[in-house]
C-alpha cells in the first residue's frame, strides 16, 4: 500500500491544540482539510488560527504566499459531521474517553466509505479497544503525533488487534509523505514512547522522595551529566503534572498495576495541591514573575588527589583514566587487574555506580553514569554516613581537576543517570521481546518523541549488553519490592551473543 494521493480529502475531528496541529501538517503536505468539531463555531476559529500560522510560515520563508493561499483554499470547517463524507482519512483529536472516542468513531461510520482510513490520536487508550466497536474494524489504526504536531517529526503508527496491515502500512506511508518519521508498533498500553519512557520520570522522582536530592540537584545530573535535554522535574513542570501523571496513571492501570509503573506519591500530592506546572505559575518550581530558580547542589572546591590506583578499566568509565592523566593526576595501575574501581590515596574506593549501596562497604564513594564523560559539566557522587571525610574530599577534587562541577547526593543504589537508564533500557528490550516494535523504531522513538540523546539500545550496545541487568540485579537485592527486578527479555538479551558456545 502507498500514501494517500495528495488529491484525497483529509478530516480532523476536535480542534483543539493537538487538532489543529495534525490539520496544518495535512494541509501544507498538499491535502484538501476538512476541520469539525462538536462546539459549534470551534471549526471556524481553529481554520482562522490555521491560517495565521500559516502566514508565520510566510514570514520565516518557510512557504511561498503562492503556497500559503492554495493551503488556504483547501482548509474547510464544516458544522456536521455529514460534511465528512468523501474522506479518505479522518484523524480524531478529541477528548481522551474512551467513551466519547467510540461513539464519535461509530457515527463516522456512517458518514464515510469502507474503505476511508480511520485514525484516533490517542495517547493513552487502547487503539483495539476504541476500534473494538466499529463495523469495520481494519481500518481503523492509531497515529499518534506529538505537540506541536508541525514542528515534532515523530508519528507512532499503532496497529490495534483487528487492524489490517494495509492499513497500517497506508497510515505509516502517509505520514512518512507528510515529511514525518514513523514507527510501527503493536498496540500496548503507552506506546512506544511512553511505556519506554516512565523511568525517566520515576526514578528522579523517587530519589527525590528517598530525600537524596532535590528537583534542581536531580535535573542538573540528568542534563549535564545524563545529556538529556532537560530533567525530569522541569519537563513535567512543561508538560503539565495532571498530564504526566494521567499518563502514567494509565500505564500503570493498563499493565494490571505492575510495580514497575507506579506512580509516584510526591507528584500526587503537586497535582492535588493545584500545583500543575508552568501553566498554573508553581509545580516542582515556582513559574511565577520574578521567582528564582533554585541552584543545584555544587560541592566546594576540594583539593585533588596526587594519585589514583586503577584497579581494572572502569567498564563504561573506562575515559576517565585518559582525563585523569590530562588533568596531570598519576595514575598508577593494579597488579591485579581485577575491578572496576579507583583507589584513593585515603584508602578509600571510587566506584562508578553499580546498583549497590555505600552504606554496605567500609570506605567507598560511588560517581554516576555519563553520557560523555569528557563532556559532562557535572558528576553526581554518593556516599554513606560512615564514609571518611577524606575519601569524599579527595573524590570530589578528582572530579573538579577534571572540570566538573560535583554534586554530592543521598546514598541511593543506581544514583540518578544509571537507575533511570538502566530501567529504560529493560523496558525496551522487553517491548521488544514482546513484539511491540524493532530495535531501531524504539531508537527512533526515543530519540525523536522525547529527545533523548541515545536510544535505549545504543545506550547498551555502548554500556555492553550485562550492564543494564547486572545493575537491576544489585538494585532488586537492595530494594527486592520488584520494581527494580530485571525483566526475563533482559536477561535473555544480555546473555544473547552471535553463536553461543556453550552447553549446559
Amino acid at each position: 500500500m502507498t500514501a494517500l494521493d495528495l488529491s484525497s480529502p483529509v478530516a480532523v475531528v476536535g480542534t483543539g491544540t493537538m487538532g489543529q496541529g495534525i490539520a496544518q501538517v495535512a494541509l501544507v503536505a498538499g491535502h484538501p482539510v476538512r476541520l469539525y468539531d462538536a462546539a459549534p463555531g470551534l471549526a471556524r476559529k481553529a481554520a482562522d488560527a490555521i491560517g495565521s500560522r500559516l502566514d508565520r510560515l510566510v514570514q520565516k520563508e518557510r512557504l511561498t504566499a503562492d503556497e500559503r493561499d492554495a493551503a488556504r483554499a483547501r482548509l474547510t470547517p464544516v458544522d456536521d459531521l455529514s460534511g465528512l463524507a468523501g474522506c479518505s482519512l479522518v484523524v480524531e483529536a478529541v477528548v481522551e474517553r474512551l467513551d466519547v472516542k467510540q461513539e464519535l468513531f461509530r457515527a463516522l461510520e456512517d458518514v464515510v466509505a469502507d474503505d476511508c482510513l480511520l485514525a484516533t490520536n490517542t495517547s493513552s487508550l487502547s487503539v483495539t479497544a476504541i476500534g473494538g466497536a466499529l463495523r469495520v474494524p481494519g481500518r481503523f489504526v492509531g497515529l499518534h503525533f506529538f505537540n506541536p504536531a508541525p514542528l515534532l517529526p515523530l508519528v507512532e503508527v499503532v496497529s490495534g488487534f483487528a487492524t489490517d496491515v494495509d492499513a497500517a502500512t497506508r497510515a505509516y506511508e502517509t505520514a512518512r509523505a507528510w515529511g514525518k518519521t514513523p514507527v510501527a508498533c503493536a498496540d500496548t498500553p503507552g506506546f512506544i514512547v511512553n511505556r519506554v519512557a516512565r523511568p525517566f520520570y520515576a526514578e528522579a522522582f523517587a530519589v527525590y522522595e528517598a530525600q537524596a536530592a532535590d528537583p534542581a540537584t536531580v535535573d542538573a545530573v540528568l542534563r549535564e551529566s545524563g545529556g538529556f535535554r532537560m530533567g525530569a522535574f522541569e519537563l513535567t513542570d512543561l508538560i503539565g503534572q495532571d498530564v504526566n501523571e494521567s499518563v502514567t496513571h494509565s500505564v500503570w492501570q493498563a499493565f494490571f498495576q505492575d510495580v514497575r509503573f507506579r506512580p509516584s506519591l510526591a507528584q500526587r500530592r503537586l497535582v492535588e495541591s493545584g500545583r500543575l506546572g508552568r501553566k498554573t505559575g508553581h509545580g516542582w518550581y515556582d513559574h511565577r514573575e520574578g521567582a528564582e530558580r533554585p541552584a543545584p547542589h555544587t560541592a566546594e572546591p576540594a583539593e585533588p588527589p596526587a594519585y589514583v590506583v586503577a584497579e581494572g578499566g572502569l567498564g563504561p568509565a573506562a575515559e576517565l583514566l585518559d582525563l585523569i592523566r590530562e588533568a596531570g593526576i598519576e595514575v598508577r595501575e593494579a597488579e591485579e587487574d581485577e575491578g572496576t574501581r579507583l583507589v584513593l590515596p585515603s584508602g578509600g574506593q571510587l566506584v562508578l555506580a553499580d546498583g549497590q549501596l555505600a552504606a554496605e562497604f567500609a570506605d567507598v564513594v560511588y560517581f554516576d553514569l555519563a553520557l560523555d564523560y569528557r563532556r559532562a559539566t557535572r558528576i553526581a557522587l554518593s556516599h554513606a554516613g560512615h564514609t571518611s571525610a577524606e575519601t569524599v574530599a579527595q573524590a570530589t577534587g578528582l572530579f573538579q581537576a577534571l572540570g566538573k562541577k560535583v554534586s554530592v547526593i543521598g546514598d541511593v543504589p543506581g544514583m540518578i543517570v544509571a537507575r533511570t537508564v538502566a530501567r529504560i533500557i529493560d523496558l525496551a528490550v522487553e517491548a521488544v521481546a514482546q513484539g511491540v516494535a524493532t530495535e531501531e523504531d524504539v531508537d527512533t522513538a526515543m530519540r525523536l518523541g522525547v529527545n533523548y540523546p541515545l536510544g535505549p539500545f545504543e545506550w547498551s550496545r555502548r554500556l555492553g549488553r550485562g550492564w543494564a541487568g547486572a545493575l537491576l540485579d544489585e538494585m532488586h537485592e537492595v530494594d527486592p519490592c520488584g520494581r527494580y527486578a530485571p525483566s526475563l527479555a533482559l536477561y535473555r538479551y544480555a546473555c544473547a551473543t552471535d553463536q553461543r558456545e556453550d552447553t549446559p
